[in-house]
Parts: C-alpha cells; structure tokens; sequence
C-alpha cells in the first residue's frame, strides 16, 4: 500500500492510497482516498475476508466499463446503508 498526497485548489490536501491487488491471475493498482480505503479495510474485518477477496468480488460484479475504484466507491457507500 503506497500513499499519494495532493494538493487541491483552494489549499485542501487529499490522500490517495494506491492499493496492489491480483484479479484473474493479474496485478493490478487501485487508487483509493484514505477514507475509502479505512472503511474497506473495517468491513473486511467485520465480514471476516480479506480486503483482497472483497474487491476481487466487486471486480466480479461490476457492469462493463466501470471503472473498479469507481465500483469499490459504490459498493462501500452500499455496504454503510444496510
């Protein structure tokens, strides 16, 4: 996990998290704000998987041409309501 800080216009300052996942037999880089990934890693845990497992789920389900951080958003805000 490698983090990215950004300066945005107006003086805020957003932390990016680049996480490193295989999907089908393929590495691949999410970037996530920190945010998003805190909650996915506290849902992992009280789900009992593996932050890994859950996106590889997300990357199962998702509808094509979704873009998966994008996914992973959707999916976490989902997971907050219920």
């Amino acid at each position: 996990m490698g983090w990215d800080v950004r300066l945005l216009d107006g003086g805020e300052i957003l932390i990016m998290t680049k996480l490193s996942v295989s999907l089908s037999g393929h590495q691949t880089s999410i970037s996530l704000e920190r945010e998003f990934v805190d909650e996915l890693q506290r849902i992992a845990k009280d789900k009992k998987k593996s932050v890994a497992s859950i996106i590889t789920e997300i990357d199962d389900t998702r509808a094509p041409g979704t873009n998966l951080s994008s996914a992973i958003r959707v999916w976490i805000l989902t997971q907050l309501k219920t």
